[in-house]
């Protein structure tokens, strides 16, 4: 039996997500751009084809530049890698993880009860990005990662008197400085730091455990852009992108890095603000005070994930409402008044560390190769769906803008029913990528955007909800082979 929606709920939910009589996303005869088309088919494939001859060009560019003078400053451009062929005790696990979402991943991302399929989400990423991980060994891929000479986990006994090390950590940034702190220290604020000596002070110290912490905890990422897929874009949509979230090819580099956990404290920031907005939650305000909070815990962990903002505007233009600025922006104030009361100065700290780039292999790297080879990092790291899944988006782009003018709030019903789902997702996503692209240009992610861009990648990886869902197991494959290939012959170092 069909229920009553209101007119505001039918705008924030489209079709109304979880309804068995919503019209299909794909349906030839509804979809906006056929998605059964035999041009949107031809147009996905040659948006795929140009993501391969990116990734072609900056590997053989690349390699030209790096053999020739070594200013790259990667030995397996563009990615941070080194050559070496090699099988693990992840393997199998990896290969039947792949296996078994491509058989059996979009039909039960469509059966599954949603809270069902939120939990199997959950545990199917936390697989995938573990059995990734242990393709290199337990202590090799896991144990090991975050406690070499960059890392986070070698200053950990230095920050025994934390506000004493707080108001002092601008003084060890910059290179020549006494006692200057390790790499991925120096290059983020202290918030990244202190979530491990925190970790260490419950008795959870270690490699291991900090390793543990990453993948379990970036794994959530997964949720997060499932429900703020669901709240904006409907339901059907959300399931549609599970499968794709749940074998992300970027697994290769959360596995184990810090910036998984960075990608879910930020995603899931957009996540209570979407439900905030839409007011899908019994405490609106309570939820945008809790997405507040983890945005400015976000910018404490990364300097450039300031840019998250472009999703969370988006958010609110997509649910038409600036209700819940207020209290986010209450609470996204709270992280950045007690850091600084405790003597951190974020800006400070900013400039230190651009300096500190520029000392170090960001003043060599060539901005020129970069700029363009980023993009094919993050290709390898969003996958050919993804590719896909953006060119979908932005086809959408232009009726989704005239849309939002006109302020049609009205229910909707048909062809319009169906265009308006796929139309705010695709305004999601190529957020996401105007967040990606100003990253790119700012000249500080130079290489290593395979992992730095996780935050931002995350919200490519729903676009593939767009493609036709008869197609979703081959473009999973196309997806998941190389990110196998990646993790088999190649050392990341992450």
């Amino acid at each position: 039996m069909k229920t009553e929606h209101t007119p505001r709920t039918e705008a924030a939910e489209g079709t109304g997500p979880g309804r068995p009589d919503a019209p299909d996303a794909h349906d030839p005869r509804t979809d906006p751009e056929g998605a059964e088309s035999g041009r949107a088919r031809r147009l996905d494939l040659i948006a795929a084809a140009a993501g391969v001859l990116l990734v072609t060009a900056a590997i053989l560019v690349g390699h030209a530049i790096q053999n020739r003078n070594g200013t790259l400053r990667a030995q397996w451009p563009p990615l941070l890698a080194s050559w070496d062929p090699h099988l693990g005790p992840g393997t199998p696990a990896a290969l039947a993880m792949a296996v078994l979402v491509v058989a059996y991943g979009p039909p039960l991302a469509a059966r599954l009860p949603w809270r069902g399929l939120l939990a199997a989400a959950w545990a199917g990423s936390t697989a995938w990005v573990f059995s990734m991980a242990l393709i290199d060994g337990w202590y090799r891929g896991v144990e090991r990662r975050l406690t070499t000479k960059h890392e986070y986990l070698r200053v950990i006994d230095r920050f025994d008197d934390i506000p004493a090390t707080l108001r002092d950590f601008t003084n060890h940034i910059v290179i020549g400085e006494p006692g200057n702190w390790p790499a991925h220290v120096a290059g983020h604020p202290p918030g990244a730091t202190l979530t491990f000596v925190w970790l260490d002070r419950i008795g959870l110290g270690g490699g291991a455990w900090a390793a543990v912490w990453c993948v379990v905890v970036g794994s959530s990422a997964v949720l997060a852009a499932l429900i703020t897929v669901r709240v904006l874009a409907g339901e059907r949509l959300a399931r549609r992108a599970a499968p794709f979230l749940v074998l992300a090819p970027a697994a290769v580099w959360a596995g184990v890095s810090a910036d998984g956990y960075f990608a879910a404290v930020a995603a899931w920031s957009v996540a209570l603000l979407a439900l905030a907005a839409t007011r899908r939650v019994r405490f609106p305000a309570a939820a945008a005070v809790g997405g507040g909070l983890l945005f400015g815990w976000t910018c404490y962990l990364s300097y450039g994930l300031g840019l998250m903002a472009a999703l969370l505007l988006m958010v609110l233009v997509l649910a038409r409402t600036a209700r819940p600025v207020v209290p986010f922006l209450l609470g996204a104030l709270v992280v950045p008044a007690a850091f600084t009361l405790a003597g951190f100065n974020w800006w400070t700290a900013y400039h230190l560390l651009v300096e500190r780039y520029y000392q170090g292999a960001g003043g060599i790297r060539p901005y020129a190769y970069w700029v363009w080879a980023n993009l094919a990092c993050a290709v390898l790291a969003s996958g050919l769906a993804a590719v896909a899944g953006v060119r979908r988006s932005a086809s959408y782009a232009f009726g989704a803008v005239r849309t939002l003018r006109t302020g049609d709030t009205a229910p909707r019903t048909g062809d319009t029913a169906t265009r308006a789902p796929a139309q705010r997702l695709a305004l999601l996503v190529l957020a996401a990528l105007v967040a990606l692209l100003a990253a790119d240009l700012s000249g500080m992610s130079k290489a290593e955007t395979e992992r730095i861009w996780q935050p931002f990648l995350l919200w490519l990886l729903p676009a593939a909800a767009l493609l036709p869902a008869r197609t979703a197991r081959y473009w999973l494959v196309a997806s998941v082979f190389p990110a196998l290939l990646i993790n088999h012959l190649l050392w990341t170092g992450w």
